[in-house]
């Protein structure tokens, strides 16, 4: 099975972040820099002190100017896991109760409303729109421009308006009795 293509869902972990997703590539490089800075601003808001409080009203201010920069709303006290990547960080808005797992992926013009919670690797495809309370489930994938209004159980791909499943790539492990 050397040339077989390994699913998505065993390419990429849904429980240990990988921080090298976030790594800032190249000068202008607007989705690992807004996510730097509110990794950057919760540091210095747990170190404390003087120096911390110095050190967070910076990072207000890269964030403020990345926010700008993007369109892009993701508030700074946000539970966010490592690996987030925002490939075109143009227009995504992210309720402050939402939470955010390991390794997600958000494309352009991604609205999470209320407190929606994303489990480790979601993919988020450019226009989505979810309106929680809801919860979306590990390795789950939804499709461009989707609505979804229900959660989304692990390793399911919805799409529509509202949102459908359309496709289900549980592991071979899951489907085993």
């Amino acid at each position: 099975m050397s040339g077989t293509p390994l699913p998505h869902y065993e390419k990429v972990s849904a429980d240990t972040p990988d921080l090298s997703r976030e790594r800032i590539r190249r000068f202008w490089d607007p989705g690992p820099k807004l996510i730097r800075s509110v990794r950057r601003y919760q540091a210095a808001q747990e170190k404390g002190g003087v120096v911390g409080k110095l050190c967070a009203k910076y990072w207000v201010l890269v964030h403020r100017f990345w926010s700008v920069v993007t369109q892009t709303e993701i508030h700074q006290h946000m539970d966010v896991a490592g690996g987030l990547q925002l490939p075109h960080p143009t227009g995504i808005i992210v309720h402050q109760d939402c939470k955010i797992g390991p390794n997600c992926m958000i494309f352009q013009q991604v609205t999470l409303a209320s407190a929606v919670i994303l489990e480790g690797h979601v993919d988020i495809g450019a226009g989505a729109k979810i309106l929680g309370p809801l919860t979306i489930g590990k390795h789950a994938r939804i499709g461009a421009n989707a609505v979804v209004t229900k959660d989304v159980g692990a390793y399911e791909t919805v799409a529509g308006i509202p949102a459908k499943v359309i496709r289900t790539d549980a592991p071979p492990e899951a489907t085993q009795s």
